[in-house]
């Protein structure tokens, strides 16, 4: 089941490949996004010292959560992959040029789990060609629905 999505993230960027993560989060962050307060318009993914990194990722607070613990809203989160896939990505983002996104959060076996891509950029060009096809499909659908009535 899907919480968040980030759908600027396949406009500006086609994904090569899919990877799913594990995130660790405190025990206010967990309720509020139960409680659909996420923002991953914004978020992006790094490297550094050989560990993944979500920054950006804006999680509001509930207001009935804990009254003990002060909530940083975009605090960097770590994000949890096989040490393989780790220096797999590693290799791809520093030598190909590639960059990580986060995709989307989502519910496993009741686990937060995040989907970060191995993407590259689209040029403006790009994004213009994929708006047309994307139109010319829902004006094919219109077309095919009239028919059939």
């Amino acid at each position: 089941m899907s919480i968040a999505q980030n759908k600027k993230a396949f406009y500006d960027y086609f994904i090569e490949e899919k990877y799913e993560a594990g995130i660790v989060l405190e025990g206010w962050e967990v309720k509020a996004i139960r409680d659909n307060r996420i923002n991953l318009k914004e978020a992006y993914v790094i490297i550094q010292r050989g560990e993944i990194y979500l920054i950006g990722c804006h999680v509001t607070p509930l207001g009935s959560a804990s009254t003990h613990v002060r909530p940083d809203t975009i605090r960097t989160r770590k994000l949890l992959l096989h040490s393989e896939e780790i220096s797999k990505l590693i290799g791809k983002v520093q030598i190909a040029g590639y960059t990580l996104v986060p995709l989307d959060l989502h519910f496993t076996r009741g686990r937060i789990k995040a989907q970060i891509g191995l993407a590259k950029g689209k040029k403006q060009y790009d994004k213009r060609a994929t708006e047309k096809d994307r139109d010319w499909q829902r004006e094919k659908g219109r077309i095919v629905r009239e028919a059939n009535r």
